[in-house]
């Protein structure tokens, strides 16, 4: 397998198992294409072609040759610095990794994050929240993260990559697409009746298992256990958190329950204000589960790549 067939891979998994629909993932690539068209050359020189092939502007090849062959790949959820020296030094003992793998994105792929967060408004609008509704409540609120963003040295941990010669990608919405699909599969599957029997449920998946082990597992943060649990909305994927004002909107569209990697204080007092429970599964373990599934493709793609995990996550095959 070559970095840009794994990279193609992930993006395609991505799509298989987006909340949108693949229809409405060929007209945001169809508009992307007509946009790049319209510019003149000078804008055309910087704007990012691979758009036109991926909705997923948090999910790039970030370092390395894409045509080179992959033999091992060290893989985590935050890969920084840190982790790419890990790497150097498993190799110094033998290991065959030549690409490190993040989830959470580095470089351009962190500097677009905001880009990514338009597919809330279609995760809304599935549980009953009109669209234009959606799409106004996310449009601040994109504004906002990337302005938080401006200011951060995305590029260190590319950096590091390229000086000892790895290959660097990273697969964020994609591997949150696949989880998001399994955990709501799942609870719609097991039909929880009350918060408490949504947490038991939960920690029968081995990644929230082991976080429960850990001090990190599911826990509710509005609501109580013997409360009913409603319509679940598993929330988990859109690049970061949302609005507040979704919330309410969510609220008003019957949803009961989220179920969710994390909450801030505002969403959760918001949620509180509304009496729309919440469950936090846990980030890293939430996370894990998507990266796995990822994992298991490539696996089944390539069985002779060589994986190594770290950086929060426990490789767990589920074939």
């Amino acid at each position: 397998m070559k970095l840009q067939e794994l990279y193609d891979l992930a993006v395609r998994t991505g799509i298989e198992n987006d909340p949108r629909g693949e229809g409405e993932i060929k007209t945001i690539l169809a508009e992307a294409k007509r946009k790049y068209e319209k510019l003149d050359e000078d804008d055309k020189a910087t704007f990012d072609t691979e758009t036109l092939a991926s909705p997923y502007a948090d999910t790039r090849i970030l370092a390395g040759d894409p045509q080179m062959e992959v033999t091992g790949i060290l893989v985590g959820v935050d890969m920084e610095v840190g982790e790419i020296l890990l790497a150097d030094k498993l190799r110094e003992r033998g290991s065959k990794i030549n690409v490190v793998m993040a989830h959470h994105p580095e470089g351009q792929a962190l500097a677009a994050l905001d880009k990514v967060m338009a597919m809330q408004a279609d995760v809304w609008n599935s549980f009953g929240v009109p669209i234009n509704i959606g799409e106004a409540l996310m449009s601040p609120r994109m504004s906002e993260v990337r302005r938080n963003l401006m200011p951060v040295n995305h590029a260190r941990a590319v950096d590091a990559a390229r000086l000892l010669d790895f290959g660097f990608l990273c697969v964020h919405t994609p591997a949150d697409n696949l989880a998001t699909k399994f955990v709501q599969d799942y609870l719609d599957a097991e039909r929880p009746r009350t918060l408490r029997d949504v947490m038991k449920a939960l920690k029968k998946i081995p990644e929230y298992k082991q976080a429960a082990l850990e001090g990190a597992g599911p826990n509710i943060i509005v609501g109580d256990g013997d409360k009913r649990a409603g319509k679940i909305a598993v929330d988990m994927t859109g690049g970061t958190e949302g609005p507040e004002g979704a919330i309410e909107k969510l609220a008003d569209a019957g949803v009961g329950t989220l179920v969710g990697m994390h909450y801030g204080e505002k969403l959760r007092k918001k949620a509180d204000e509304k009496h729309v429970n919440i469950v936090v599964a846990g980030h890293i373990a939430s996370d894990a589960v998507g990266i796995n599934q990822m994992l298991d493709r490539i696996a089944a793609t390539d069985g002779g790549v060589e994986i190594t995990t770290c950086s929060g996550l426990r490789r767990v095959e589920r074939g």
